[in-house]
């Protein structure tokens, strides 16, 4: 389930209020987050760059994401300038977005035979 959303409804809302796996979800992802996840440092991925710059890939970024900040996909983008970059205007964090599926499935597709 995602929230992260550009343009919430009250379906989702209603749906998320007082929802158990919510709390759950939302604890497990601020640990993460206070923790620093799995990763050594901040920029763990940036500067390991060298180490999977020759995996083709792309990067999907919403506008208007405000849990992973534009301006990160953008550095990882100039790390990694083999990966194509979509920014999607209408979007924000969700990965069910309109937008973001569309280049999602595209990526997907673009991958399916390799």
């Amino acid at each position: 389930m995602s929230i992260s959303k550009l343009i919430l409804n009250d379906d989702l809302n209603a749906l998320v209020k007082d929802n158990p796996f919510c709390v759950a979800s939302a604890v497990l992802e601020c640990h993460f987050a206070v923790n620093g996840g799995w990763l050594k440092s901040s920029n763990h991925i940036l500067d390991n760059m060298d180490k999977i710059r020759h995996i083709p890939g792309v990067i999907i970024q919403g506008r208007y994401d405000i849990v992973c900040p534009f301006q990160i996909a953008w550095k990882l983008h100039k790390k990694w300038p083999e990966a194509e970059f979509h920014a999607v205007a209408d979007a924000g964090h969700s990965g069910k977005e309109k937008g973001i599926v569309e280049k999602l499935v595209a990526a997907t597709n673009k991958f399916r035979n390799i």
